[in-house]
């Protein structure tokens, strides 16, 4: 545990008469190659940023940790040399951070991972930023913990570490000790939460400010990501369906009318499309037509009453309920946001 010596107060003769030991909180970033390099920054820059609003016994002290003694070149190129190897990294720290990029899901980092098992033991508090998650999973940490991602590998993160359990639509999420967050910028909040918990959230408002961000932001990933995925190449009686319905939003559907294009019974067709699109026929719909009134609200100036019509909705009063229900923001506030 790193710290800072003070001048000793007046009345503590136990320690000798002019230095006093003030434990600080320690943050420690493990680097890798290919990590992203605004994983880092982001939480980083917010705990500097807090330390100008702290007294020196109370702030962060900010180190980087490496897989390789030399410099570590991040994925958009830029090099940087950690503070120490992990190798002689073995101290207790208050914050443990692992950030994403194409080094963390696509390498493999047998020496990492054994080493952040023993060092996330020591840890007051450990987690990732973005796709850091799967260096995390790789080490046996995210079983039986709610943990997310950035939205674009849930369904990655889901298939590798099926004892995790994901959540597809938190900007960040604490489950005991371990802390994880979406893609990005999402560090930042996470980073933020972090203070805002050990110096209280008008410190942490302080920082927000300094960086031109929010302190909660409205909704989750939800509203970032497409709710359907794109439909499949391959041509079958389910992806027909997909393709009739999505040219024709504006009309009523049921199961029973998709079934009926697709030749199908209503109990089978149900069936069989679960099994080729991992969701129900009425979730598909619901989802294909919150991402066209996304697409209106994103490219044209239409009035809510067209988009909403356009989308399959038959009302304002029905897409903004649902608009809250899935992204966490009303159509306006969305347009607002995203336009």
């Amino acid at each position: 545990m790193l710290g800072l010596w003070l001048p000793k107060p007046v009345g503590s003769p136990q320690v000798p008469d002019y230095l006093v030991y003030l434990p600080m909180k320690t943050v420690a970033m493990v680097l890798f190659p290919d990590f992203l390099l605004l994983d880092m920054a982001g939480p980083m820059e917010v705990f500097s940023i807090a330390n100008r609003y702290l007294e020196p016994q109370h702030q962060y002290q900010l180190l980087t940790l490496g897989t390789e003694r030399g410099p570590l070149r991040a994925s958009n190129g830029v090099t940087v040399q950690a503070d120490v190897h992990i190798d002689q990294a073995w101290a207790a720290y208050d914050v443990l951070l692992v950030p994403g990029g194409p080094g963390a899901y696509n390498d493999q980092h047998s020496g990492l991972h054994i080493w952040l098992r023993a060092a996330a033991q020591r840890a007051t508090r450990y987690g990732s930023i973005c796709t850091g998650a799967f260096v995390l999973g790789e080490a046996g940490l995210l079983d039986g913990y709610r943990v997310t991602t950035h939205w674009h590998y849930t369904e990655r993160l889901v298939r590798r570490f099926p004892k995790a359990l994901v959540e597809t639509d938190k900007i960040f999420l604490q489950d005991r000790r371990l802390i994880t967050s979406g893609g990005v910028t999402a560090g930042i909040d996470l980073a933020l939460s972090i203070v805002a918990h050990d110096h209280g959230r008008n410190v942490a408002l302080d920082v927000a400010k300094v960086l031109l961000v929010v302190m909660k932001r409205q909704g989750g990933q939800a509203q970032f990501s497409p709710l359907v995925a794109a439909v499949a190449a391959q041509e079958s009686a389910i992806t027909r369906v997909q393709h009739h319905v999505m040219e024709h939003l504006d009309e009523p559907f049921t199961v029973e009318r998709m079934a009926e294009l697709a030749a199908m019974s209503s109990r089978h067709f149900a069936r069989m499309f679960v099994k080729e699109v991992n969701m129900t026929p009425m979730e598909f719909l619901q989802g294909a037509r919150i991402d066209r009134a996304r697409q209106l609200l994103e490219s044209t100036d239409l009035p809510l009453k067209t988009v909403a019509f356009r989308s399959g909705f038959g009302s304002v009063r029905h897409m903004r309920s649902l608009f809250s229900e899935k992204l966490g923001l009303t159509p306006a506030q969305y347009r607002q946001q995203f336009s």
